[in-house]
């Protein structure tokens, strides 16, 4: 499955410039400190459209861009999903709430003794929509709605889910969501900002220069976007239903502590290849039945 960036605007090509050999491609990346010049460089060459296409990319490489917003797009759970220039990048370790989040729809999709249905799933900060959409290609169809509260990630999320049915919603966390979801959710996932305000710059350029603040920085702590999350998910989630946030290592202690004063259960799950952590906290109840 490929989510095309082809209705996305695109940034101009640069005209005038030769066209560089893949070699010359990675010597230029390499020189500018592309630690991965060889990939980059063929992937740079399989999405070019055009040699003036190819060159402006790899300048705009140089120049600092993210990857991914050079490309147009990001892998993300084997998929290709497309992301604007100026929106946060989905990154491999958030792979790791959807295979969490997999596992629990299709318990709460086939519940034993219940007639299947589709679980409603819920994306909170969604970025580019590339949790619900990967969510989507694993288990098939759902109810679907993603939230973020910056208008250029709602637009390119809006893009990619339109793929899956998926329905985005603009505005700050649960705000803008339909009151019909309310004790509804199966699963409720929320990549939200958690770097403290005073490590914003110390991230790497590529993500302090070019990706919204908002998607970065979680107030003096971190957790200042989590703890509403946490705070409102109960009146959102379904008997049996749980909430999704991805963390820091150091941060998930605190982030389970939370979960006793909003009635819900918590538990830190991990995962080192991805370099991972994650919070997974349930609304205790049986499953719904089917509305």
């Amino acid at each position: 499955m490929s989510v095309s960036p082809a209705s996305l605007p695109e940034l101009p090509e640069l005209p005038g410039l030769p066209e560089p050999s893949e070699a010359v491609i990675v010597s230029t990346l390499r020189a500018a400190g592309c630690v991965f010049a060889e990939d980059e460089a063929r992937l740079l060459v399989e999405t070019a459209r055009t040699p003036a296409h190819l060159a402006g990319m790899v300048e705009r490489r140089v120049a600092g861009l993210p990857l991914e917003h050079v490309l147009g797009w990001a892998e993300f759970c084997g998929l290709r999903v497309t992301v604007a220039p100026g929106v946060f990048v989905p990154r491999r370790r958030t792979e790791l709430l959807v295979t969490q989040a997999v596992e629990h729809a299709r318990r709460a999709a086939y519940a034993p003794g219940a007639i299947p249905r589709r679980p409603v799933v819920v994306d909170l900060c969604c970025g580019t929509g590339a949790l619900g959409v990967a969510l989507a290609a694993a288990l098939g169809p759902v109810e679907l709605h993603a939230a973020d509260i910056d208008p250029v990630a709602v637009e390119c999320a809006r893009h990619n889910l339109a793929v899956v049915g998926g329905h985005v919603h603009a505005g700050d966390l649960y705000a803008p969501l339909p009151v019909t979801l309310r004790g509804r959710v199966d699963v409720l996932m929320a990549n939200a900002p958690y770097v403290p305000t005073g490590a914003v710059g110390l991230l790497p350029s590529e993500a302090r220069d070019h990706e919204p603040r908002v998607a970065l920085d979680g107030g003096e702590d971190g957790l200042d976007v989590l703890r509403r999350v946490i705070a409102e998910a109960p009146g959102w989630l379904a008997p049996g239903g749980v909430l999704l946030v991805e963390t820091s290592e150091r941060q998930a202690p605190l982030l389970a502590e939370m979960a006793r004063g909003d009635g819900l259960a918590a538990r830190v799950v991990e995962d080192d290849e991805m370099d991972a952590t994650a919070v997974m906290f349930v609304r205790p109840g049986g499953r719904r039945t089917p509305a």
